[in-house]
């Protein structure tokens, strides 16, 4: 089995990195676009409160889904450690 080098396992910190992004910038950007809209129409806690919850679940969805598909390409136990003796 060959060692993973320093840099193979900064690159996968990096993609984990982004999906936290991707995951804190969803909410953020719906909270922004729901208090837009609540100046302009005049209502006040309503479309912050649900950009708030779609964004928390669109980005939680878009987190799932990375990591079901990082989930695939993962090796297995006996992938690393060969078959038992």
């Amino acid at each position: 089995m060959v060692p993973e080098s320093p840099e193979r396992e900064l690159g996968q910190g990096y993609k984990y990195l982004a999906t936290g992004l991707r995951f804190g910038g969803a909410i953020v950007m719906f909270v922004l676009a729901g208090w837009a809209l609540d100046r302009w129409l005049g209502t006040n806690p309503l479309f912050v409160l649900a950009g708030t919850v779609l964004g928390s679940i669109l980005g939680f969805v878009s987190v799932w889904r990375e990591l079901q598909a990082d989930r695939a390409n993962r090796p297995t136990w006996r992938d690393r450690h060969g078959p038992p003796k």
